[in-house]
């Protein structure tokens, strides 16, 4: 086997291997006489065919098996000689296959970029600190109500958190424009589902109403056609609706897994459950700072193989989450592309950040994180054996942990300003990126 290998990007490299065609002949022969044995065609008995017959009829179908092979094989083999590590699989392009010449083909492939990472002590990283008020837990407590509320159909006046049933028509210059119009949709006033202004203006509104509105449209709303642009709104009002909060009692409390007397208990256990969100979001915040850190110093060209790979890993997220009706192939890689090129580059950059400060994930971290986990469930030593038996998701903890090894020492190096925020700031600021 001859093997070139040529640099034609950072990433990408040609690789040329000739083998000789004795071993493709031999290999060839030897798949024949397999088949000759068990091949049966009309006119001959089983294992009675003869090979000229065998060759005539599969000779090509075998030869270009055999060839398939033979590139798989002796790629793999190249790549332990040369000690290259690829970035997903290969394009094979072959060059000469006729028989009884030297096989010679082209193997396209990428590999892992060389990472310099950037400067660290230029990267910012804005820390949210935050308290849980009384009014935080009197907000949550509403809205698990409302989660659970039933309705009731009131004649009055609407007002905020009334439920409107309503057609709407929307024009932009006198003209209807596509996606401006509904019939029988349902809004909670106040909830921000419509664009600034919309459910403002129609509160106040009745039953059997007929309203007309002008708001504008925000300048970064992302239909560019229609943002920073005014619109007039047509709007029927079907149906106010009320929500009717349920009772707070040990029935309402079960319904969100908590086990509690009286109301004051229950609001305990909701505080407890609010402050581990807050402290996940604010860990959140500092992570994506540290990402978007690290990808504005450091440059970084990634392999197409594992953009791809991580684009499917996508889709199927996608598809499972919207009830898995759809073949995932079928969603426009395009809508995943900026993501999927943002996690392969993180992953690389993590990776680039445990190798050069020989990183561990701390096992005591380990379990502390597992019994955190274990914490949120009825029988938390049951989830901490289930880690602790299952190496793949324990694993899973592992990463978790080494990720947050990476963030403490970018820190170390980091800006870090620290920033007071109100609860519902450090929680939206603080959503993961997908």
């Amino acid at each position: 086997m001859q093997v070139s290998v040529e640099t034609t990007s950072n990433i990408e490299r040609r690789m040329t291997i000739g083998v000789p065609a004795q071993e493709i002949d031999q290999a060839v022969q030897k798949r024949l006489q397999e088949t000759a044995r068990t091949v049966r065609l009309n006119g001959f008995r089983p294992g009675k065919v003869p090979m000229s017959v065998v060759k005539r009829r599969f000779g090509d179908s075998v030869r270009q098996e055999i060839v398939g092979e033979v590139m798989r094989d002796n790629y793999i083999k190249a790549l332990q000689e040369q000690d290259i590590n690829p970035a997903g699989w290969p394009k094979f392009e072959p060059k000469t296959m006729e028989e009884g010449k030297d096989l010679e083909f082209v193997a396209i492939f990428e590999v892992l970029p060389e990472i310099e990472l950037g400067d660290l002590s230029k990267i910012s990283v804005e820390k949210l600190t935050s308290e849980i008020t009384d009014k935080d837990v009197d907000n949550m407590i509403d809205n698990l109500r409302r989660q659970q509320a039933t309705m009731k159909e009131v004649k009055r006046k609407s007002k905020n958190k009334d439920v409107l049933t309503i057609d709407f028509k929307g024009f932009i210059d006198g003209e209807e424009f596509e996606g401006g119009a509904a019939e029988g949709h349902r809004l909670t006033l106040g909830s921000g589902q419509m664009i600034p202004g919309f459910e403002k203006a129609i509160v106040g509104g009745k039953a059997g109403e007929d309203m007309e509105i002008e708001v504008t449209f925000p300048e970064d709303y992302h239909n560019e056609d229609l943002a920073d642009k005014p619109a007039k709104f047509e709007i029927k009002i079907h149906k106010v609706e009320e929500p009717q909060l349920p009772e707070l009692d040990t029935e309402f409390f079960k319904k969100f897994g908590i086990d509690a007397e009286d109301e004051a208990t229950f609001r305990e256990e909701v505080k407890k459950n609010m402050e581990r969100e807050l402290k996940q979001a604010v860990s959140n915040k500092v992570k994506n700072d540290v990402v978007d850190g690290l990808l504005e110093t450091t440059e970084l060209d990634i392999p197409a193989a594992l953009v791809d790979q991580e684009i499917d890993r996508l889709r199927q997220d996608a598809v499972q989450r919207f009830g898995g009706q759809i073949d995932p192939q079928q969603l426009p890689k395009e809508i995943f592309q900026e993501q999927a090129e943002r996690r392969v580059k993180t992953g690389l950059l993590f990776q680039e950040v445990v190798k050069k400060n020989d990183l561990k994930a701390d096992p005591a971290k380990v379990d502390e994180k597992i019994q955190e986990i274990a914490s949120t469930y009825e029988q938390p030593e049951e989830v901490v054996a289930h880690f602790n038996s299952n190496p793949e998701q324990k694993s899973q903890i592992e990463s978790s942990v080494l990720e947050d090894a990476v963030v403490d020492h970018v820190l170390e190096q980091a800006q870090v300003k620290e920033k007071k925020v109100k609860y519902e700031e450090a929680i939206q600021a603080g959503q993961p990126q997908r």
